[in-house]
């Protein structure tokens, strides 16, 4: 029997928690020493794959500090309880200029525990930065936010994650994705979950066709195994760098349909097609047989 699928206590645009099953089961299939992320985000799918050796890197240093704080110790479920609960409080009493007085002590001297305040209570649990590397999201307008029932849901996430960061030989760095890469070696399975180009447009995630090509250069040379996550069309545009860098003998292609329900405009939540790409053979799994209009559905696409 699978476990439940592990949430982060971070929220974050494009997480792949609907992909995990999938990655999984991939994962699973392979043989490697150590699992590699160049773009850990919320870390979701290394906390529900839970390999015993992994390299969790990102560009974002806060996202990096808030899981060496978990791993570590600094951050603690009891700390994180009472935290939100006591700035949860004075959220709920002065509203509006609270949440801007968080924001502003955090763009000053970010902690993890402001981090999370801000990711739990801004507008639509967008995490976006400005050019100075400030976060700048505006306030969710829900001044009773951190009802106890959603501390303790907080709570019992960072509890989770770090029995299992403890339990393992995980290293979290702030690193970008070329030099992750290239620390990369044989026997490293490298799960690649890039920000979408034209959908991602801040500070610490902005992506170019430069970036999305210096990617697939450097993912072609590897010494192990790479899976990589991507977006493959919506109902307006199609993925050039699909064609242009995959769609090729060497690659292999799995496709799937669902909605993203975190963006800051509506026009971020229409359905898109995701793409995972990998230097082997991806089988489809027969248990996903199912109509088209599954958001859950992957299909093979076969390259020339």
């Amino acid at each position: 029997m699978s476990r439940p699928t592990l949430v982060p206590p971070l929220k974050c645009q494009g997480i792949k928690t609907k992909l995990v099953p999938a990655i999984q089961r991939i994962a699973e299939s392979r043989d490697f020493l150590r699992w590699v992320e160049p773009f850990c985000g919320s870390c979701v799918v290394a906390l529900n794959i839970q390999p015993k050796k992994a390299l969790l890197c990102d560009a974002n240093p806060h996202i990096i500090r808030l899981y060496q704080d978990i791993q570590n110790g600094r951050m603690t479920p009891s700390g994180v309880k009472a935290f939100l609960t006591d700035e949860g409080e004075k959220l709920k009493s002065q509203g509006e200029p609270f949440y801007y007085i968080v924001r502003e002590r955090f763009n000053a001297k970010p902690s993890s525990l402001d981090f999370l305040f801000l990711n739990r209570s801004c507008f639509n649990g967008v995490m976006r930065f400005n050019r100075s590397g400030k976060f700048n999201v505006p306030y969710c307008h829900k001044p009773e936010r951190f009802a106890q029932a959603y501390v303790t849901k907080i709570t019992n996430q960072v509890r989770q994650i770090a029995q299992v960061v403890s339990a393992a030989d995980w290293v979290f760095a702030v690193s970008d994705f070329r030099d992750t890469l290239a620390a990369a070696e044989a026997g490293d399975f490298v799960y690649v979950d890039p920000p979408y180009a034209g959908r991602h447009v801040d500070y610490f995630n902005s992506w170019s066709d430069e970036d999305e090509d210096a990617l697939a250069s450097r993912l072609s040379s590897i010494p192990g195994d790479f899976l990589l996550s991507t977006w493959h069309s919506n109902e307006f545009r199609t993925n050039t760098a699909i064609e242009r860098s995959w769609n090729k003998p060497g690659f292999s292609i799995l496709t799937r349909k669902h909605f993203y329900h975190v963006g800051s405009s509506e026009d971020l939540r229409h359905p898109m097609v995701e793409a995972l790409v990998a230097n082997f053979p991806l089988v489809k799994d027969e248990t996903e047989n199912r109509p088209v209009e599954q958001p859950s559905l992957f299909a093979l696409e076969a390259n020339p």
